[in-house]
């Protein structure tokens, strides 16, 4: 209260004992007597109207006392409970911060469960891909398997079935297959006439069979055909044509890169289009089934070793060796082989050379980006047996000459739509690697042999406009040169001995002569006898051949197969060594016609 609040407060406390006194005596009087009651004075009226306020202010303040008493209880309380408060709120806070740092690990490890849980579903994803393309794979292998498993072997069918036809304007009485060096000279009778022939005979069969036992792998292949002649095949009714062997070798490979085939297969010198790998051969396009002039092969029965370095390879393979002999005013003091003896299992009619020795051919290739690229060697060995004394077999001896040759083969793409392949090989002795097949050896006037130079080339470009389209083009050549001997003693004094002599007699090349002969129904005899040229050696110097031709592919599915038309146009020239009476020269034009069906 403020200092003269208590003042008033006071002197109303004075006046009012004061009055309380007065009247305390009053009343006792007033037993004895009744007093007359006096007007009330204005100072009495202010005092009384003082102790009213007084008592009221009294109140007021008893009020205040109360309500201070109760706020500082209430004050008392909230403070206790703030106490309790700020100790719950100590309590609370640390459970904050520990339920904080319990959520933040909960948080944690809710983003470590969620993105592990994200990580699941996309493994969920790929995998359940993963079954459905396994599934699909499943279905599709049980469905249209690429190939039959037997035990440990994985055996994947290979065949073509084939309709095909050939014209030629000179015949040949050829199947498909074209014998480029017996094109007839004009002298011929067969010269004067064409040839029409269809052919399903190229069609083919086969299998390539593979094992992976885990250190290597273990492959064989078979492959066959039907361009082979039994003792009663013809063209009559059945056309009965037998089945020929193509391929067929075994074949062990490392994971290192080295590997061992054996078999009848292509030649080592035979181009292919990745290392040397055998079923990579990289041949002609053509339908004709002598492939093309110029084109260095073989198939024959070897065996071959080859090591993969990265991009290079180098193979060496030992062949079967045979020999294509052909002379002049040869002597008779010799021979080199014999007719195919029965009991043998081989060809009655052929010739089977002596051999003294497997073929040896080395190759070295290296595939880039840019192109795959080969070059090689072959050696060979000529034996014969010689009687000197020639009447008698005094002296007898055997003679054997080497020979051997270069090749090389280049194939680079020139765009994205054309290749361009281009061949080598020459060499002494090595006639036979060419397609037509030139002599590989002649024969001295003693009778040892001697080896014929020869050179085999060929061009090629392929074209592929489209997926479905190529076209082809190829020009090639063979050589055989001349290899002669002035014979100075013996039967042939006086005489050039040896392969296309400058003496020899080419007068009727160009001549045409009558059928030969009357016959009694076999083969060659009338009216299956055209006339041959007389006085006529011919011996070839050179082959060209020049082809275009294109392979359509009308369908093509990796399930179903492939179904395919060709077109082939050939001009062919066999040109002769000049002799007398001149250089003769033969042509033929031929066209080839092709329906293949492959299977996938």
């Amino acid at each position: 209260m403020t200092r003269s609040l208590r003042a008033a407060l006071a002197a109303v406390l004075v006046i009012g004992v004061t009055t309380m006194q007065a009247q305390t005596g009053t009343s006792a009087k007033a037993t004895k007597k009744v007093v007359r009651k006096k007007a009330e004075s204005s100072l009495e009226r202010t005092l009384r109207e003082l102790q009213e306020q007084m008592r009221t202010q009294q109140e007021q303040i008893n009020e205040l006392k109360h309500q201070l008493a109760d706020r500082d209880a209430k004050l008392t309380s909230a403070s206790q409970d703030a106490q309790t408060a700020s100790a719950s709120a100590a309590t609370a806070n640390s459970q904050a911060q520990s339920a904080l740092a319990a959520i933040q690990s909960n948080h944690e490890e809710m983003q470590t469960l969620s993105s592990s849980v994200s990580d699941l579903k996309i493994s969920n994803v790929g995998l359940a891909q993963t079954l459905s393309d396994t599934r699909r794979e499943f279905n599709e292998k049980v469905e249209s398997p690429l190939a039959i498993h037997y035990k440990g072997l994985t055996i994947t069918p290979v065949a073509f079935f084939a309709f095909e036809t050939v014209w030629r304007s000179r015949s040949l009485a050829s199947d498909v297959n074209t014998p480029f060096n017996s094109t007839p000279y004009m002298g011929a009778g067969m010269a004067h006439v064409s040839e029409l022939n269809f052919s399903g005979r190229q069609s083919r069969v086969g299998a390539l069979f593979e094992s992976n036992p885990g250190p290597f792998k273990l492959s064989g292949y078979v492959e066959a055909d039907f361009l082979s002649a039994g003792a009663t095949s013809n063209d009559n009714q059945s056309n009965s044509y037998t089945l020929r062997q193509r391929q067929i070798w075994g074949q062990a490979a490392t994971q290192s890169g080295f590997a061992v085939t054996g078999g009848q297969m292509w030649s080592l010198v035979t181009e292919t289009k990745k290392s040397t790998d055998n079923r990579t051969e990289n041949l002609p396009m053509v339908i004709d089934a002598q492939y093309h002039v110029g084109f260095s092969w073989a198939r024959q029965p070897a065996i071959r070793f080859q090591q993969r370095f990265g991009k290079w390879t180098a193979a060496t393979s030992l062949e079967q060796a045979e020999y294509i002999y052909s002379a002049s005013n040869a002597p008779s003091n010799f021979f080199i082989g014999s007719a195919g003896t029965g009991g043998g299992l081989y060809n009655l009619t052929a010739n089977y050379s002596n051999n003294v020795a497997p073929d040896l051919i080395v190759k070295g290739t290296y595939d880039a980006k840019y192109g795959h690229f080969e070059a090689g060697g072959v050696a060979r060995w000529f034996r014969d047996r010689y009687y000197p004394a020639g009447t008698t077999n005094a002296g007898a001896t055997n003679d054997t000459k080497t020979g051997g040759g270069f090749f090389a083969n280049v194939r680079m793409p020139a765009s994205k739509y054309l290749d361009v392949g281009v061949h080598l090989m020459t060499g002494t002795g090595v006639g036979r690697y060419g397609t037509s097949t030139l002599p590989d050896i002649t024969v001295h006037p003693d009778g040892t042999l001697a080896t014929i130079k020869s050179q085999q080339g060929l061009i090629s470009l392929e074209g592929h406009p489209t997926k479905k389209l190529d076209i082809w083009g190829y020009a090639g050549g063979e050589y055989a040169q001349r290899t002669t001997y002035l014979a100075t003693s013996g039967p042939q004094a006086g005489k050039l001995v040896g392969y296309a002599p400058v003496s020899a007699n080419n007068a009727g090349c160009n001549i045409e002569t009558l059928p030969t002969s009357t016959g009694n129904g076999l083969a060659g005899a009338s009216p299956y006898n055209p006339g041959t040229p007389a006085n006529c050696t011919g011996a070839t110097r050179a082959v060209i051949q020049g082809t275009l031709g294109f392979t359509y592919r009308v369908y093509s599915n990796p399930k179903f197969g492939r179904l395919q038309y060709q077109g082939q146009y050939s001009y062919l020239t066999r040109e002769a060594w000049t002799g007398v009476g001149g250089a003769p020269k033969a042509t033929n034009n031929m066209v080839f016609t092709g329906m293949r069906y492959y299977i996938p």
